[in-house]
């Protein structure tokens, strides 16, 4: 806001006009200790694994590759997937080794390109706990429930059953703003016994507070330790594809 101001005393002749401009933000985005370990831009991370989801419907293929245009660091991944019957396809690489932070930050800057057709982009966080489970922080924008999502095992680590818990922040790709970047930040935390509390979500700066707990905890027989991080794209109707781009893909622990 511009403030503007005159001096008046009785007697005197009034000062002339002063002028200011002034900008005051409030924080945008999580507060992240100085001591977390970031691992930047993983977009850049060599072997990513491409395959079809097989808990959607339908079929699916993908592609991924580095370009330079549209790009924020210099170098964005592309993704670009093709499906029939709704079918999704996951992005997913390793990323590190940690089997004792119990808290996550996933960030991200995200584009959809223009004509792309999809149903839910996930964003998950995978880690193997120093008991040999695997917990897995799975958050999505769900075009079916027009809300954020996140996952749950509703059964038991050695018999998982997922289910997809509704929150009661709205989302929707369809309605992303395509061919402009879009900032997601994901804030998730755990306890020993694989229980996760999904605290908020970041889009564009503002925050979706989702403060849910749940079980996430999966015997599924990983590598101790190991960090893995997806980006998965599920189609909607018959057929179609969808490009989408990735940078500035970060994630913090502690």
């Amino acid at each position: 806001m511009t403030l503007q101001a005159i001096a008046t005393a009785p007697g005197y002749t009034n000062s002339g006009l002063a002028q200011a401009s002034y900008v005051i933000s409030a924080p945008k985005g999580p507060a992240v200790p100085s001591y977390a370990i970031l691992q930047k831009e993983i977009q850049l991370l060599p072997n990513w694994r491409i395959k079809h989801d097989p808990a959607t419907s339908g079929s699916s293929t993908g592609s991924m590759s580095l370009v330079s245009d549209p790009s924020l660091s210099g170098q964005a991944a592309k993704f670009h997937t093709s499906f029939t019957n709704a079918g999704g396809e996951l992005y997913s690489v390793t990323y590190g080794n940690d089997t004792d932070s119990k808290n996550f930050l996933y960030d991200a800057h995200v584009w959809i390109a223009a004509g792309s057709s999809l149903s839910n982009l996930e964003m998950d966080n995978n880690q193997v706990m120093r008991n040999g489970d695997t917990v897995i922080y799975a958050f999505q924008c769900s075009g079916y429930t027009n809300t954020w999502e996140f996952s749950s095992n509703v059964g038991t680590p050695d018999q998982p059953k997922v289910k997809w818990v509704k929150s009661t922040s709205p989302c929707n790709p369809s309605k992303w703003t395509r061919d402009v970047w879009h900032h997601i930040q994901i804030r998730t935390s755990r306890d020993d016994s694989g229980n996760v509390t999904y605290h908020s979500v970041w889009f564009d700066g503002v925050e979706s507070p989702i403060n849910q707990t749940v079980n996430c905890d999966f015997s599924l027989g990983w590598a101790l330790g190991a960090l893995v991080a997806n980006f998965q794209v599920d189609g909607i109707g018959t057929s179609g594809s969808s490009t989408l781009y990735l940078d500035h893909f970060n994630l913090y622990r502690w």
